[in-house]
Protein backbone atom coordinates (compact mmCIF):
# COMPACT_ATOMS: atom_id res chain seq x y z
CA UNK A 1 0.00 0.00 0.00
CA UNK A 2 3.09 2.50 0.66
CA UNK A 3 4.23 1.51 -2.78
CA UNK A 4 1.19 2.54 -4.28
CA UNK A 5 1.16 5.73 -2.46
CA UNK A 6 4.43 6.74 -3.31
CA UNK A 7 3.71 6.06 -7.07
CA UNK A 8 0.40 8.02 -6.75
CA UNK A 9 2.93 10.96 -5.51
CA UNK A 10 5.48 10.05 -8.01
CA UNK A 11 3.08 10.84 -10.53
CA UNK A 12 2.22 14.12 -9.38
CA UNK A 13 5.64 15.17 -9.15
CA UNK A 14 5.93 14.09 -12.76
CA UNK A 15 3.54 15.82 -14.43
CA UNK A 16 2.65 18.86 -12.61
CA UNK A 17 5.40 21.57 -12.37
CA UNK A 18 3.18 23.71 -10.01
CA UNK A 19 3.63 20.78 -7.24
CA UNK A 20 7.12 21.98 -4.60
CA UNK A 21 6.91 19.04 -2.38
CA UNK A 22 5.61 15.38 -1.92
CA UNK A 23 4.09 16.55 0.90
CA UNK A 24 1.78 19.07 -0.31
CA UNK A 25 1.36 16.86 -3.24
CA UNK A 26 -0.11 14.14 -0.29
CA UNK A 27 -2.07 17.01 1.29
CA UNK A 28 -3.50 19.22 -1.06
CA UNK A 29 -4.22 17.61 -4.40
CA UNK A 30 -8.12 16.72 -4.54
CA UNK A 31 -7.72 13.88 -7.51
CA UNK A 32 -5.04 12.38 -5.52
CA UNK A 33 -7.23 11.95 -2.67
CA UNK A 34 -10.38 10.99 -4.75
CA UNK A 35 -7.86 8.02 -5.96
CA UNK A 36 -7.71 7.09 -2.64
CA UNK A 37 -10.96 7.33 -1.82
CA UNK A 38 -12.08 4.91 -4.74
CA UNK A 39 -9.02 2.47 -4.03
CA UNK A 40 -11.38 1.73 -0.94
CA UNK A 41 -14.48 2.07 -2.46
CA UNK A 42 -13.46 -0.29 -5.09
CA UNK A 43 -12.35 -3.08 -2.76
CA UNK A 44 -15.78 -3.09 -1.37
CA UNK A 45 -17.71 -2.80 -4.38
CA UNK A 46 -15.54 -6.25 -5.89
CA UNK A 47 -17.00 -7.75 -2.33
CA UNK A 48 -20.46 -7.20 -3.62
CA UNK A 49 -21.27 -4.78 -1.21
CA UNK A 50 -23.74 -1.91 -2.42
CA UNK A 51 -24.41 1.21 -0.39
CA UNK A 52 -20.83 1.30 1.38
CA UNK A 53 -19.22 1.97 -1.90
CA UNK A 54 -21.60 4.30 -3.19
CA UNK A 55 -21.53 6.26 0.79
CA UNK A 56 -17.58 6.33 -0.07
CA UNK A 57 -18.58 7.64 -3.49
CA UNK A 58 -20.81 9.96 -2.67
CA UNK A 59 -18.52 11.38 0.25
CA UNK A 60 -15.34 11.45 -2.00
CA UNK A 61 -17.77 13.78 -4.50
CA UNK A 62 -18.68 16.14 -2.23
CA UNK A 63 -14.93 16.31 -0.63
CA UNK A 64 -13.21 16.78 -3.95
CA UNK A 65 -15.89 17.57 -6.64
CA UNK A 66 -14.54 14.39 -8.53
CA UNK A 67 -17.14 11.52 -9.17
CA UNK A 68 -15.33 8.47 -9.48
CA UNK A 69 -18.26 5.33 -9.77
CA UNK A 70 -16.71 2.50 -7.48
CA UNK A 71 -17.21 0.20 -10.16
CA UNK A 72 -14.53 1.87 -12.71
CA UNK A 73 -10.98 0.46 -12.71
CA UNK A 74 -8.45 2.70 -12.58
CA UNK A 75 -5.02 1.58 -13.74
CA UNK A 76 -1.50 3.03 -11.86
CA UNK A 77 0.34 6.22 -12.29
CA UNK A 78 -3.40 8.37 -13.51
CA UNK A 79 -3.06 11.68 -12.61
CA UNK A 80 -5.80 13.92 -12.13
CA UNK A 81 -5.18 17.36 -12.20
CA UNK A 82 -7.52 19.76 -10.23
CA UNK A 83 -10.78 17.22 -11.71
CA UNK A 84 -13.48 19.60 -10.22
CA UNK A 85 -16.72 18.33 -12.36
CA UNK A 86 -14.68 15.08 -13.50
CA UNK A 87 -16.79 11.86 -13.84
CA UNK A 88 -15.77 8.33 -14.55
CA UNK A 89 -18.74 5.65 -15.11
CA UNK A 90 -19.11 2.53 -13.79
CA UNK A 91 -17.35 0.25 -16.32
CA UNK A 92 -14.67 2.62 -17.41
CA UNK A 93 -10.94 1.63 -17.45
CA UNK A 94 -8.16 3.43 -17.08
CA UNK A 95 -4.76 2.20 -18.48
CA UNK A 96 -1.33 3.28 -16.71
CA UNK A 97 -0.33 6.73 -16.19
CA UNK A 98 -3.06 8.22 -17.68
CA UNK A 99 -3.70 11.94 -17.20
CA UNK A 100 -7.65 13.78 -17.05
CA UNK A 101 -8.20 17.26 -16.41
CA UNK A 102 -11.11 19.22 -14.80
CA UNK A 103 -14.65 19.09 -16.62
CA UNK A 104 -13.40 15.27 -18.25
CA UNK A 105 -16.42 12.70 -18.73
CA UNK A 106 -15.88 9.19 -19.30
CA UNK A 107 -19.28 8.07 -19.74
CA UNK A 108 -22.34 6.36 -21.62
CA UNK A 109 -24.38 6.81 -24.24
CA UNK A 110 -27.97 5.40 -22.91
CA UNK A 111 -29.44 2.50 -20.50
CA UNK A 112 -27.84 -0.64 -22.21
CA UNK A 113 -26.56 -3.39 -19.35
CA UNK A 114 -22.90 -4.32 -19.53
CA UNK A 115 -19.95 -2.41 -20.80
CA UNK A 116 -21.06 0.69 -21.69
CA UNK A 117 -18.09 3.30 -20.78
CA UNK A 118 -14.89 3.50 -22.42
CA UNK A 119 -11.30 1.88 -22.41
CA UNK A 120 -8.86 4.06 -21.56
CA UNK A 121 -5.13 2.80 -23.00
CA UNK A 122 -2.19 3.90 -21.99
CA UNK A 123 -0.23 7.46 -21.46
CA UNK A 124 -3.01 8.98 -22.75
CA UNK A 125 -4.29 12.63 -22.30
CA UNK A 126 -7.78 13.93 -21.82
CA UNK A 127 -7.97 17.53 -21.74
CA UNK A 128 -10.48 19.54 -19.68
CA UNK A 129 -13.98 19.45 -20.80
CA UNK A 130 -13.78 16.50 -22.93
CA UNK A 131 -16.63 13.62 -23.16
CA UNK A 132 -15.59 10.61 -24.17
CA UNK A 133 -19.00 9.00 -24.49
CA UNK A 134 -19.29 5.03 -25.01
CA UNK A 135 -17.91 1.39 -24.97
CA UNK A 136 -14.82 1.55 -27.19
CA UNK A 137 -11.28 1.70 -25.98
CA UNK A 138 -8.92 5.12 -27.11
CA UNK A 139 -5.96 3.65 -27.88
CA UNK A 140 -2.57 4.02 -26.42
CA UNK A 141 -0.37 7.24 -26.42
CA UNK A 142 -3.59 9.57 -28.00
CA UNK A 143 -4.59 12.76 -26.99
CA UNK A 144 -8.32 14.20 -26.98
CA UNK A 145 -7.98 18.30 -27.13
CA UNK A 146 -10.41 20.34 -24.64
CA UNK A 147 -14.20 20.24 -25.05
CA UNK A 148 -13.85 17.39 -27.82
CA UNK A 149 -16.92 14.98 -27.55
CA UNK A 150 -15.59 11.30 -28.59
CA UNK A 151 -17.90 8.90 -29.75
CA UNK A 152 -15.68 6.02 -32.07
CA UNK A 153 -12.82 4.71 -31.03
CA UNK A 154 -9.61 6.37 -31.42
CA UNK A 155 -6.51 4.45 -33.15
CA UNK A 156 -3.13 4.23 -31.16
CA UNK A 157 -1.07 7.37 -30.94
CA UNK A 158 -3.74 9.72 -32.20
CA UNK A 159 -4.71 13.09 -31.89
CA UNK A 160 -8.75 13.91 -31.79
CA UNK A 161 -10.24 17.13 -31.59
CA UNK A 162 -13.60 18.81 -32.60
CA UNK A 163 -17.37 18.11 -31.73
CA UNK A 164 -17.96 15.09 -32.75
CA UNK A 165 -14.41 14.22 -32.10
CA UNK A 166 -11.85 13.34 -35.21
CA UNK A 167 -8.62 11.61 -35.11
CA UNK A 168 -6.33 14.80 -37.16
CA UNK A 169 -3.41 12.94 -36.08
CA UNK A 170 -1.95 9.63 -36.67
CA UNK A 171 2.03 8.34 -35.48
CA UNK A 172 2.94 12.07 -35.93
CA UNK A 173 1.53 12.45 -39.45
CA UNK A 174 -1.65 14.80 -40.49
CA UNK A 175 -4.64 13.42 -41.27
CA UNK A 176 -5.99 14.83 -44.40
CA UNK A 177 -9.97 14.77 -45.88
CA UNK A 178 -8.02 12.06 -48.52
CA UNK A 179 -6.38 9.90 -45.24
CA UNK A 180 -7.41 6.20 -44.37
CA UNK A 181 -10.08 6.87 -41.59
CA UNK A 182 -9.56 3.96 -40.37
CA UNK A 183 3.50 1.10 -24.23
CA UNK A 184 3.66 2.01 -20.60
CA UNK A 185 7.53 3.60 -20.90
CA UNK A 186 6.75 6.37 -23.92
CA UNK A 187 6.82 9.56 -22.74
CA UNK A 188 3.62 11.06 -22.14
CA UNK A 189 2.98 14.12 -24.05
CA UNK A 190 0.98 16.86 -21.83
CA UNK A 191 1.66 19.76 -24.79
CA UNK A 192 -2.31 19.12 -25.13
CA UNK A 193 -2.56 23.18 -26.05
CA UNK A 194 -1.02 22.28 -29.22
CA UNK A 195 -3.36 20.25 -31.29
CA UNK A 196 -4.59 20.93 -34.49
CA UNK A 197 -7.61 23.19 -35.92
CA UNK A 198 -9.11 21.60 -38.51
CA UNK A 199 -12.07 24.20 -38.38
CA UNK A 200 -9.04 26.56 -38.88
CA UNK A 201 -7.47 25.07 -41.62
CA UNK A 202 -10.62 24.68 -43.64
CA UNK A 203 -11.72 28.30 -43.13
CA UNK A 204 -8.22 29.31 -44.59
CA UNK A 205 -8.62 27.36 -47.46
CA UNK A 206 -12.40 28.67 -48.25
CA UNK A 207 -11.02 32.23 -47.64
CA UNK A 208 -8.52 31.53 -50.54
CA UNK A 209 -11.10 29.99 -52.86
CA UNK A 210 -13.54 33.15 -52.49
CA UNK A 211 -10.49 35.02 -53.27
CA UNK A 212 -9.63 32.69 -56.21
CA UNK A 213 -13.35 33.44 -57.15
CA UNK A 214 -13.33 36.88 -56.36
CA UNK A 215 -9.96 37.29 -58.98
CA UNK A 216 -11.29 34.70 -61.86
CA UNK A 217 -14.97 37.27 -61.68
CA UNK A 218 -12.93 40.60 -62.04
CA UNK A 219 -11.03 38.76 -64.89
CA UNK A 220 -14.35 38.30 -66.64
CA UNK A 221 -15.64 41.41 -65.92
CA UNK A 222 -12.83 43.29 -67.22
CA UNK A 223 -12.87 41.22 -70.37
CA UNK A 224 -16.73 41.57 -70.83
CA UNK A 225 -16.31 45.48 -70.56
CA UNK A 226 -13.51 45.30 -72.99
CA UNK A 227 -15.62 43.29 -75.39
CA UNK A 228 -18.35 46.02 -75.08
CA UNK A 229 -15.89 48.92 -75.94
CA UNK A 230 -14.68 47.23 -79.16
CA UNK A 231 -18.26 46.65 -80.45
CA UNK A 232 -19.29 50.30 -79.80
CA UNK A 233 -16.17 51.62 -81.62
Amino acid sequence: MLAQISKDIDAIMLRDPAAKTRLEAALCYPGLHAIWLHRIAHHFYLKGWVLLPRLINTFSRFLTGIDIHPGAKLGPGLFIDHGMGLVIGETAELGSNVTLYQGVTLGGTGKEKGKRHPTIGNNVVVSSGAKVLGSFKVGDNSKIGSGSVVLKEVPPNSVVVGVPGRVVTRDGVRITASSDAGDAESMIDLNHDKLPDPVADYENLLSKHMEEINSRLKELENLIYDTKNKQQE
